[in-house]
């Protein structure tokens, strides 16, 4: 009998198979017709015929049948595995509840925990099948459910639900396991990931994974690295080990680590389409972080398939860079009809960032409310961040402000630091800056956010002269124990990062670095340099110079000259810094570039900067 031909609308109903002309039916014959319909679903490729497979056995089987109750669980599989989680659940309600097994709990469980809408639901089903205590969880419930308490971040569940696998004794289970990092990792338990996976007493690839994992999303970089060569001892990578390595290195801006990653994967690894893409998506990040646009470009450019995490990444990229009209380009590509991706709310951000790093305030203005009007897309706090920071930076400060009035929520760090940041450059009244820092300071979400409010506040007491206002802040700032944010600038050299601090002397090579300081600052003055001190108001103003001294031992300074003595002459120079680069080191490191003849990346805590031949890729806009 033909699938067609069984399952087609008209064919006639059929009795349960009870009795044949000769006498009852037998258990054979009885066992045969059901795995004939098992047979059959084997063969079903879309939810209409799986329909018409479960009206046929309904019709034809008996539901208190231990053979038919296993047949409702694949007809139950099927629906979730074509993604009808509402039928899956109609044929669940179907069934008797004392003859749920947990093949049926942890199938429709699984179901929501791959469901991005019901991932709730998976937890409240688990909750459920304990309360009605018919069904034991087991090895395979607990991996699904501490998934979907992952997505929602639900620590507290994800506890709770630890607790029940100690309880059932599966602490020694590796999925489970597996499961259990996840879900710290996942919600920044990382003490609480790594304890789960150093007392595992057997480990899988996805252990290492979730562990690496977990690692890279707590920013510790460098320890995910150091347990990606433990793994390889092991196990082999593949492509979900190698997206952590190359997040890992996009997260300490180590283009030659990143450079092998990639090598590493073209000659080691073998990805499925699906994963090639978000391959790629995280290549693209990471040339993009590590200072490498071109890469990144020739990356998304070579892409056969592209997701919307692929434009997202590549707007971004050219954003952070300061390339504002190839991000804005890209931005246009992706929303035409030949490509038709729909941008989300991240791509926004993106687009915004693209428009605050150029001033581009009237696209920007445009941009907002496209994102508004044409793609219904509610601005976040972060989309509020990028346009009050455009607008204030453009001197448009009153609109800036009204802005933070108007705001659905109420305004973080970032958004006052903004504020005050523009004030200090644009040269408001003291008053309103006053007012702002005092809002900053208020938020009291790290000591960055009270050292910055006092810092900037100082700028704005020195560039109104009113020295007295910048001792008082000077020893608020002791008084209150908030220290300024020290300066700190990485380079990459052969592999290895070197780490300088404002006034570093405790490099091995220190003496010849602060030599060729000397021969930096001595060519510069032969070209007419002269040190803009507006931006070290903090610095005693003495007769010995100490506010230039400060200046001219700046960190990203001495990893500048460290890497002009250790690299062959006309090699880029990549440097990473944690905050923004100040004016006079901004006019140093252009006239570095020509009279050096040294192409200089930096990497400051907003974006990128291109210095080349004197000039630099933000059109001393930043």
């Amino acid at each position: 009998m033909s699938m067609g031909l069984l399952l087609h609308p008209l064919t006639p109903h059929v009795l349960p198979p009870t009795s044949t002309p000769n006498g009852p039916l037998s258990f054979s014959a009885a066992g045969n017709h059901h795995r004939q319909i098992l047979s059959l679903s084997e063969t079903c490729t879309s939810m209409s015929q799986l329909k018409q497979l479960h009206a046929f056995t309904l019709r034809t089987t008996f539901p208190e049948e231990t053979a038919t109750l296993f047949l409702y669980g694949r007809i139950l599989q099927l629906s979730s595995y074509f993604s009808d989680v509402s039928y899956a659940f109609r044929v669940f309600d179907s069934i008797q509840q004392e003859n749920h097994s947990s093949f049926m709990w942890n199938t429709l469980i699984r179901a929501c925990a791959h469901d991005v809408s019901r991932k709730e639901e998976a937890f409240l089903l688990y909750r459920k099948m304990l309360e009605r205590g018919k069904s034991v969880p087991d090895k395979h419930t607990f991996p699904f459910v501490l998934k979907a308490c992952a997505y929602i971040f639900g620590l507290s569940e994800g506890k709770q639900v630890h607790c029940q696998v100690v309880k059932y004794g599966l602490s020694g289970d590796v999925y489970v396991n597996n499961g259990l990092i996840h879900l710290y990792g996942s919600c920044g338990c990382l003490d609480l990931a790594q304890k789960v996976f150093n007392d595992m007493p057997e480990r899988s690839l996805v252990s290492w994974n979730s562990m690496i994992d977990a690692l890279v999303r707590a920013g510790e970089y460098e320890s995910a690295l150091e347990l990606f060569r433990q793994m390889q001892r092991s196990f082999e990578p593949d492509g979900y080990t190698m997206q952590s390595v190359l997040s890992a290195c996009a997260g300490l801006g180590s283009l030659s680590l990143g450079t092998w990653a990639h090598a590493f994967l073209l000659r080691r690894c073998e990805v499925d389409v699906a994963m090639d893409v978000l391959i790629r998506n995280s290549l693209i990040e990471m040339y993009c972080k590590c200072g490498s646009l071109r890469m990144g470009e020739q990356v998304f450019k070579g892409m056969q398939k592209r997701d919307l995490a692929s434009w997202n990444a590549m707007i971004l990229g050219f954003a952070t860079h300061g390339r504002a009209d190839e991000a804005l380009g890209c931005f246009d590509r992706m929303v035409r009809k030949e490509e038709n991706v729909k941008p989300n709310s991240v791509t926004f951000v993106a687009v915004l960032i693209a428009c605050n790093h150029r001033g581009m305030v009237n696209k920007g203005r445009q941009y907002f409310d496209m994102m508004v009007r044409d793609y219904g897309i509610e601005p976040a706090l972060e989309h509020y961040g990028c346009i009050i920071d455009l607008v204030a930076r453009a001197g448009y400060i009153t609109e800036a402000i009204d802005m933070v009035t108007s705001m659905p929520m109420k305004p973080d760090a970032v958004i006052w630091r903004s504020l005050l940041d523009a004030c200090c450059k644009k040269g408001a009244s003291v008053q309103l800056s006053e007012e702002i820092a005092t809002r900053l300071i208020e938020t009291r979400e790290d000591n960055q956010s009270s050292s910055g409010a006092y810092v900037l506040l100082s700028r704005v007491y020195a560039s109104a002269s009113r020295w007295n206002d910048v001792g008082i802040v000077r020893k608020l700032m002791t008084e209150h124990g908030i220290r300024k944010e020290p300066g700190c600038s990485s380079i990459e050299i052969n592999g290895i990062s070197h780490e300088f601090f404002a006034g570093d002397t405790s490099h091995p090579q220190t003496k010849q670095i602060y030599e060729h300081l000397k021969v930096m600052d001595d060519k510069l003055r032969s070209i007419g340099y002269l040190p803009d001190c507006s931006q070290a108001p903090l610095v005693d103003a003495t007769s010995d110079g100490s506010k230039e001294y400060s200046l001219r031992l700046h960190s990203e300074r001495l990893a500048i000259a460290f890497g002009l003595i250790s690299l062959p002459p006309q090699t880029p120079i990549r440097v990473f810094k944690n905050l923004r680069v100040c004016s006079d080191c901004h006019e140093v490191t252009k006239l570095i570039s020509k009279v050096f003849n040294t192409e200089i990346i930096v990497r400051d805590r907003v974006r990128f900067h291109h210095f080349k031949d004197g000039s630099c890729s933000c059109s001393d806009y930043w």
